[in-house]
């Protein structure tokens, strides 16, 4: 009975375990922002009403598409994920799952979620969610080796979530669609600078690229984030004057936009890693409260 129960519980932890490893592999917690972004630009198509079948549809398509996408990240980046400490423990690199799961796990992932989306809303939602998989997969992954353009490869699928939640709700990409894009693409510098200024050793020892000018964390790179903060505030008025959503929601994005502001603002005087892990977390503040107004304040 004892030796029942120990092998019971030796089964329990190693399913658990591999849970932990796949959910590691997609990078769930990533990939759940990512796909709430889908959601919030889907229920703010006018006419979409809420249902909780068709949330639930496009969270799992979405999870899978965005999953895979992170499974094959991380497939083409096994070697120097060994080289960085943040990454080193990854089930790759670690040894604790295997090259051929990674790519079972890929394609599986990606084809389903594909079918879900295409199944449960339209091509175009689909087709949107292939070329997000393929842009960051395939060309953001290898091209922050190269240069530090790789932030700007990579902000479009970090900003084609609202745009694909959008194209599920509305079968086409109207105006509305493309200013939600716009904001959340706009988001994606001083968020990816703040992230590489403060892992800037363990990019440069791995290879990456991902600071513009020399490279090296400074002022230029934060007066750059400055700009783009900036350029959130008119950006983030733009469903207001289409139509989309209300006042309220308007102001609520003005002033978390000038809070986000601040905080660039505060790594340009102070130029060091503090300050950009502020700005790191700030970004998320902002992009949270900015999707929750509009969603809140939606005519």
């Amino acid at each position: 009975m004892i030796r029942e129960n120990s092998i019971k519980l030796s089964s329990s932890f190693a399913v658990a375990s591999k849970v932990k490893d796949y959910s590691q592999l997609m990078k769930f917690n990533l990939t759940f922002m990512v796909v709430f972004s889908s959601v919030v630009g889907y229920l703010l198509v006018p006419g979409v009403e809420f249902s909780l079948i068709k949330v639930l549809t496009l969270f799992a398509g979405g999870l899978l598409v965005s999953g895979s996408a992170n499974t094959i990240n991380q497939l083409l980046e096994k070697e120097t994920d060994k080289l960085m400490a943040r990454t080193a423990v990854r089930p790759l690199p670690s040894g604790r799952l295997s090259e051929t799961e990674g790519i079972i796990i890929a394609v599986v992932t990606g084809i389903t979620g594909l079918a879900i989306l295409a199944w449960g809303f339209n091509w175009l939602c689909a087709g949107l969610s292939l070329l997000s998989l393929v842009v960051y997969g395939f060309v953001y992954t290898p091209w922050k080796k190269w240069n530090s353009l790789a932030v700007l490869v990579g902000a479009v699928p970090g900003a084609l979530p609202l745009l694909i939640g959008w194209a599920a709700g509305e079968n086409k990409i109207s105006e509305g669609g493309w200013a939600l894009f716009a904001i959340q693409f706009l988001w994606q510098f001083p968020h990816f600078w703040a992230i590489a200024w403060i892992g800037h050793k363990d990019y440069t020892r791995a290879g990456f690229k991902l600071l513009p000018n020399s490279g090296e964390p400074n002022r230029q790179i934060a007066l750059q984030a400055v700009t783009y903060t900036l350029l959130l505030i008119p950006a983030g008025l733009i469903p207001y004057m289409l139509g989309i959503t209300g006042y309220i929601s308007a102001i609520a994005v003005i002033l978390v936009s000038l809070f986000f502001l601040y905080r660039a603002v505060n790594l340009y005087r102070k130029c060091d890693v503090p300050a950009a892990r502020k700005l790191m977390f700030g970004s998320y503040i902002y992009l949270t409260i900015m999707q929750l107004a509009l969603l809140a304040d939606k005519i």
